[in-house]
């Protein structure tokens, strides 16, 4: 089982949307694949299921129990000896992706994390917090034959997402081509390796819940939500997107290669077919592809020509980029499983 965290602390970069994305390419290349909502916002969740209510979603999980994250953390946060169990996720419309929900009460669960990483030491009551969220979804996988989990994470630098990237695999960073999300990149460089110290002592056996002795290592980037011109960015966008590679190379590469957290340039050019270095995808903006995406609760490329709800010309240009956009996610999705199973 592979577990692959999307992570990066700007907004708006289309986190949620890559990870719905990107776990049913999977799901439907035949690997059993868990979407993981680690967003107190649920918005993938959602996406999913269609919920836009908290009591749609309260119903939910009333009638679904296991179904939601934090639930399964109960038993850890509130102090309990009873351990941690594996959840129930809730099944998609594609029969091989599974959705582990999100809940309002992660941000509750956040504080919490936050004091036990910082002051376990003094309290050990709370030392199995930090590692109790990778724990619980690596139950849930190997209950539930998962090969690929996915983890949509909030767009913050918290203890919880301290923990959920370190109990990662892997982790890629979904971008946007913009100023922010190159200082994004920029100041990644020193968080990440500040994370990799900071969980030290959560690695080793005084705790119930460990983390892994090894760092997840970074496979590469997105470049996304951009407006193409004859089928390439546009030059403004292009321009961030250069601007966002360099910055990856010359600032993230060099702070993570040192401490293990990163495939090497040679690595990821053997198993990529971008030959950019560490952009594992471009993927353009969905413009009125994802209305319908969100109607029927499914990728844009898994729309069919029905949900497209258009004719003439019109149907045409929405069906070229529906499946230009497949072409895109079955690579990546190609290509990242040859990076996780051989690096």
């Amino acid at each position: 089982m592979k577990m692959i965290s999307l992570f990066n602390h700007k907004g708006g970069v289309s986190k949620t949307t890559t990870a719905f994305n990107l776990g049913w390419v999977l799901a439907e290349q035949g690997y059993k694949t868990l979407i993981v909502d680690a967003d107190p916002q649920c918005n993938l969740t959602a996406l999913v299921l269609d919920y836009n209510s908290v009591e749609d979603i309260e119903e939910f999980y009333t009638a679904n129990p296991g179904c939601d994250l934090s639930e399964g953390l109960q038993p850890v946060m509130s102090g309990k000896l009873t351990g941690l169990k594996s959840g129930n996720p809730a099944p998609t419309r594609n029969e091989n992706l599974f959705i582990y929900c999100g809940n309002l009460a992660l941000s509750e669960i956040e504080t919490q994390v936050s004091v036990a990483l910082t002051t376990s030491a003094a309290i050990p009551a709370i030392r199995n917090l930090p590692g109790s969220i990778g724990e619980l979804l690596r139950i849930t996988g190997e209950e539930h034959d998962f090969e690929y989990v996915i983890i949509d994470m909030s767009p913050s630098v918290g203890a919880l997402n301290e923990c959920l990237l370190m109990s990662s695999d892997y982790f890629i960073v979904p971008t946007s081509p913009d100023f922010f999300c190159a200082q994004a990149i920029r100041s990644l460089s020193s968080v990440v390796p500040r994370w990799n110290a900071d969980v030290a002592p959560f690695r080793d056996g005084e705790v119930d819940y460990r983390l892994p002795d090894t760092p997840p290592k970074f496979v590469g980037f997105i470049s996304q939500r951009y407006r193409p011109r004859s089928g390439a960015p546009a030059k403004s966008f292009q321009r961030w997107i250069d601007v966002i590679k360099e910055t990856v190379s010359q600032k993230l590469i060099p702070a993570l290669e040192p401490i293990g957290m990163a495939i090497s340039e040679d690595e990821f050019r053997r198993y990529s077919a971008t030959d950019e270095p560490y952009n594992l995808a471009n993927v353009a903006d969905f413009n009125s592809l994802i209305a319908q995406s969100q109607k029927y609760n499914v990728p844009i490329f898994a729309l069919s020509d029905d949900q497209l709800e258009q004719g003439g010309v019109i149907l045409e240009n929405m069906k070229e980029s529906r499946d230009k956009f497949r072409a895109v996610f079955e690579q990546m999705a190609n290509e990242l499983h040859e990076m996780t199973e051989n690096v």
